[in-house]
């Protein structure tokens, strides 16, 4: 696969505070883009409502994220669901478990907040669940399958579409096997693999360590003569080893890290020299 397939149709995330990123990054970002909005334990529902429909009148597919275990009772998650149907911007949501331990509310994870029946009473029609392919710090892998597989029944049974984002991360082997083991389950979701934007290498390998990621010595050869990281390699090698027969549908998810700016403009240029 040549390097324009594989940034077709890629995805991007932002925070509630990367309102004026959205702006300075719109020239580079391709109309229709989906946006994800994070949810961030200091953010309230309204910045994620604002940023949200500022992605929207941008041009672009924004999708907020619900963290199931942040929300403290089913009227916090209906409320809001409600605030972002009405500003037009339910279509599509991510759901996820959230890092808290334990629960602040009735949803231990995003397959309580499938099941609950309220994604679509608000207008939603896709929803986006996450994988891991390098396994979760805290989650056997053998709980990990049966997570994706279990939600992606749920999905099935609620008539929703919707994609598998998978954590960042610095090899593409792992990532490639993990699907290729996915597909052998039955399990046919368009996959969106998580790909880490440019940043500081401390800051890579912190989130890293927070997630599980493994790094190793693949890390080094990211990092350029300015501190920086660029995920030009991994991106290579995924074009590279990438087979549709085995690996189905392919897309990409760029982790910004609070840099939309710099990993919009990174992948302009990259589409550009290739």
């Amino acid at each position: 696969m040549n390097a324009d397939r594989l940034l077709h149709d890629f995805s991007l995330e932002m925070t509630g505070k990367d309102l004026g990123e959205l702006a300075a990054a719109r020239g580079t970002i391709p109309p229709g883009t989906r946006i994800n909005i994070t949810f961030l334990a200091h953010e309230d529902s309204a910045v994620r409502l604002a940023a949200a429909t500022a992605a929207r009148a941008a041009g672009f597919v924004p999708v907020p994220h619900l963290s199931a275990r942040r929300l403290a009772s089913r009227q916090t998650l209906e409320e809001f669901l409600a605030a972002l149907q009405a500003a037009g911007v339910s279509d599509e949501v991510f759901v996820v478990g959230g890092d808290p331990a334990d629960p602040h509310g009735p949803y231990p994870d995003s397959l309580s907040i499938i099941e609950s029946g309220l994604l679509e009473r608000y207008g939603v029609r896709r929803v986006s669940i996450a994988g891991h392919p390098e396994g979760h710090p805290g989650i056997p892998d053998g709980v990990l399958w049966d997570a994706v597989a279990d939600k992606s029944a749920a999905l099935a049974r609620h008539a929703l579409g919707g994609d598998i984002i998978t954590q960042f991360g610095f090899d593409a082997d792992p990532v490639l096997d993990w699907i290729a083991a996915l597909r052998e389950r039955g399990l046919h979701s368009p996959v969106r693999v998580g790909v880490p934007g440019p940043a500081g290498a401390g800051r890579l390998i912190r989130y890293a360590a927070r997630l599980g990621v493994g790094t190793g010595a693949s890390i080094a050869d990211l990092v350029t003569t300015t501190g920086t990281a660029g995920p030009g390699r991994f991106l290579r090698a995924l074009a590279t080893d990438y087979h549709p027969a085995t690996h189905g549908e392919v897309k990409l998810h760029f982790y910004t890290f609070g840099g939309l700016r710099a990993t919009s403009e990174w992948i302009h240029a990259y589409a550009k020299e290739h």
